[in-house]
């Protein structure tokens, strides 16, 4: 299955169970194509339009129990009636494309987080489904964890969107360090823009972390792929920082030598994570202590 396209799919084919491969393999394939249409070819904007809602129409059919006559829509109805999958996130996914044939720019980091609840959220619920794990608590921490891989996969793609006449950077954070959409790749603003991605790369590492127990709740082979995916996401946020978030010369991009460093990681992972707690944990405890030797020392004063 070829996943270097769709790269909101986080798909380890080899940790993937062989009972999953087929339904993992419909989804992947609807997803990707549908975001073809929104945006590969030379196709207008009408055009687009109307592929992806003949995509809706499909959804519907297989909604109504109809047969479809095209191979990759029966492929996909057998996997909505073998494993009684939902079919709001599918649609989800086509409004997100829809959104990107007809907005280019997201006014707010509110608005941008609307369109990941969309765009990269439902993968999430969906293979959480599978799994038969999607639970409140875990669609919760699976909706911060696919946000935060889409936001990161914005701030790597800066020069390819903007090539695209594209921006997913907030232009309310882009106002606030005093950077024109029209310059960004300028070299007068680099100083600036350094400032306003390392606000950007800080906020969604915090976002992915916020996520990251799910990786150690959910056992066997999709908490180890989920702790490649999380692990993958730093390791992009540690490469930006690493070329002083110069994306548009050093669009970082991931090797050999990191895949062995994410794999090490995501053994250790729990670990960390739990140092990280108790560090979190103990600070917590200070700060409550001295909030409450202040207050007894106010009210002997």
């Amino acid at each position: 299955m070829p996943v270097d396209h769709y790269e909101n799919f986080p798909v380890a084919s080899i940790l993937l169970p062989k009972r999953l491969r087929p339904a993992v393999e419909a989804i992947y394939a609807f997803a990707r194509s549908a975001d073809d249409l929104a945006d590969e070819g030379d196709a207008t904007p009408e055009e687009r339009l109307a592929a992806l809602n003949a995509y809706e129409a499909a959804l519907a059919r297989i909604e109504q129990g109809a047969t479809d006559h095209q191979p990759m829509f029966e492929r996909l109805a057998q996997v909505v009636r073998e494993y009684e999958m939902p079919l709001k996130p599918l649609y989800e996914l086509l409004s997100a494309f829809k959104q990107d044939v007809l907005v280019s720019r997201y006014a707010t980091y509110d608005s941008l987080l609307d369109y990941c609840a969309r765009s990269a959220n439902p993968v999430g619920f969906m293979m959480l489904h599978l799994y038969g794990a999607a639970d409140e608590e875990n669609v919760r921490d699976s909706d911060a964890i696919c946000t935060a891989l889409q936001l990161i996969n914005f701030l790597q793609d800066v020069a390819i969107d903007l090539h695209k006449e594209r921006i997913y950077i907030p232009l309310e954070d882009l106002n606030r360090y005093a950077i024109s959409p029209a310059a960004l790749d300028h070299a007068s603003a680099r100083p600036r823009w350094r400032s306003l991605m390392r606000f950007e790369v800080d906020r969604a590492r915090q976002l992915l972390l916020s996520g990251a127990p799910l990786a150690l709740r959910l056992p066997g082979r999709i908490g180890f792929e989920l702790r490649m995916v999380v692990q993958g996401g730093l390791r992009i946020l540690d490469a930006i920082e690493a070329v002083e978030y110069d994306v548009f010369l050093h669009r970082p991009k991931l090797n050999r030598r990191d895949w062995m460093a994410i794999f090490w990681s995501s053994v250790r992972m729990k670990k960390r994570l739990s140092g990280t707690a108790s560090a979190n944990a103990g600070a917590t405890s200070a700060s409550a202590a001295a909030t409450g030797a202040n207050e007894r020392r106010s009210g002997q004063g």
